[in-house]
């Protein structure tokens, strides 16, 4: 079992709550959730150890996030697609086209260079490597969920998901 899978189970990540997190809004609210993020971190500043408060906030919130919408019936939107992808892709990576391993390597780099700038830029309170870790990591994800909408919408096409 991957790391993957084990943070999948330990989520409560059923059928139904997979069907919950392709939710359009838990989507985008999951994105919403990165600068919230941001400036609770950022606040320590201005309020001391009491941003701890805001970014638990934050954090109560990617975790309920996926149980918190209405489920979807069928994948109609782009992000609905990714996220149906996703599940696939974790269930069974072995219909996934051989360029995706190599795609997901590249996000998996830049995901890691933007973590690294945006955790710099959040300690030395640089707004330069927080706004371009920040950029690396949302246009990666958007990148990633872009790339297992495809994966889904060719699994479909072929009938092999």
């Amino acid at each position: 079992m991957s790391v993957l899978d084990r943070y999948a189970n330990m989520a409560g990540m059923t059928e139904e709550a997979w069907k919950r997190h392709a939710n359009p809004w838990s989507v985008w609210t999951r994105f919403a959730a990165i600068p919230l993020a941001i400036l609770a971190i950022w606040s320590r500043v201005w309020i001391g150890w009491w941003s701890l408060a805001p970014l638990a906030l934050v954090v109560l919130w990617l975790w309920a996030n996926p149980h918190a919408f209405p489920p979807i019936a069928r994948p109609t939107a782009w992000s609905s697609r990714g996220i149906y992808g996703e599940r696939l892709w974790l269930k069974d990576r072995s219909h996934m086209p051989a360029g995706f391993a190599v795609a997901q390597r590249i996000w998996t780099v830049g995901a890691l260079a933007g973590v690294s700038l945006l955790a710099w830029g959040l300690i030395t309170l640089q707004i330069w490597p927080t706004a371009f870790g920040t950029t690396l990591i949302v246009y990666g994800q958007l990148w990633r969920i872009d790339r297992l909408g495809i994966f889904y919408n060719q699994t479909r096409t072929s009938g092999t998901g």
